[in-house]
C-alpha cells in the first residue's frame, strides 16, 4: 500500500450531518446560488478547458473572443490552429490549449456526426461521465462541471479551491488529488446540495480559504474546521 493511500484510510470523510452544517454556514454567509437552466453542453466544454489554470476573468475574456472571431465552432475547427492560439491567448497556455480545443472537436465531430454535444442531455450520467472523460485534456473535475452546469445533473466537481477546503475540513487527506478527493466526496455529499455547495465552496475558497493566509477569521465555518479552530 504507497502512503498516499494509506494516509487516505484514515480519514474517513464527512458525515452527512457535518456536510449539512458547512452548506448551512456558507448559505448564511453567502446565500443559496440560483440554478441556471440547461445549456449547451459544447460551450461549457470549451469555456472549461479555457478555465483550467487560469483566472475566470481570463478565461471569460478568451472564451469571448473565440467565439467573436469563430461565430460557430465548425468555423473554430476549420480555422488555422495559430488563428485559434491568438483569440485565446489572454487565457495563457494558448499553445496548449488551441491544438486541444480543436482536437476535441474534431473528436466530437467524429462521434457524434456534428458539431454538437447535446445527447448528455438524454444520456446516464455515468455514460456521459466517462464519454467526456475520453475527450482529450478533459479530465473528472471538467467533466463534472459540464454535466452540473449545462446538464444540470447531481454531481460534484472537484477543483483546486474545493479540494484544499476539503482538506482542511478533514473531509480528505493531505495531499490528496482533486481528483481522488472528488471519487470519494460524491458519494457522501448529499445530491441536493452538490450544486449548491460547490459554488459557494469556491466563493469561499477565492475568498476567505485562500492557499496562502487563508481568513480564518472571517470564516463562517470555522467552528467544522482543524485549521481555523488551530488560529
Amino acid at each position: 500500500m504507497t502512503p498516499r493511500r494509506s494516509a487516505e484510510r484514515t480519514v474517513r470523510g464527512p458525515t452527512p450531518e457535518s456536510v449539512r452544517a458547512v452548506h448551512a454556514g456558507l448559505v448564511r454567509a453567502r446565500g443559496r446560488p440560483p440554478r441556471q437552466r440547461r445549456g449547451d453542453p459544447l460551450d461549457c466544454l470549451i469555456g472549461t478547458l479555457l478555465s483550467q489554470n487560469t483566472t475566470g476573468a481570463n478565461s471569460r475574456a478568451a472564451f469571448a473572443e473565440l467565439k467573436r472571431r469563430f461565430p460557430t465552432w465548425q468555423a473554430c475547427l476549420q480555422a488555422p490552429t495559430e488563428a485559434v492560439i491568438a483569440a485565446i491567448n489572454c487565457a495563457g497556455l494558448a499553445r496548449t490549449r488551441g491544438p486541444r480545443i480543436q482536437a476535441v472537436l474534431a473528436r466530437i465531430r467524429h462521434d457524434q456526426g456534428e458539431l454538437t454535444l447535446d445527447a448528455l442531455h438524454e444520456t446516464d450520467s455515468a455514460l456521459a461521465m466517462t464519454y467526456l472523460q475520453s475527450l482529450p485534456g478533459v479530465g473528472p473535475k471538467t467533466a463534472a462541471c459540464v454535466l452540473l452546469f449545462a446538464c444540470r445533473r447531481q454531481v460534484f466537481p472537484v477543483d483546486t479551491h474545493v479540494a484544499r477546503i476539503a482538506v482542511r475540513l478533514g473531509w480528505a487527506a493531505e495531499g490528496a488529488s482533486p481528483e481522488r478527493i472528488q471519487e470519494r466526496l460524491e458519494p457522501l455529499v448529499p445530491p441536493a446540495l452538490r450544486y449548491p455547495l460547490h459554488v459557494n465552496l469556491i466563493a469561499h475558497g477565492r475568498l476567505v480559504c485562500r492557499a496562502g493566509r487563508p481568513r480564518c477569521a472571517e470564516c463562517v465555518v470555522r467552528e467544522h474546521c482543524a485549521t481555523g479552530r488551530r488560529q
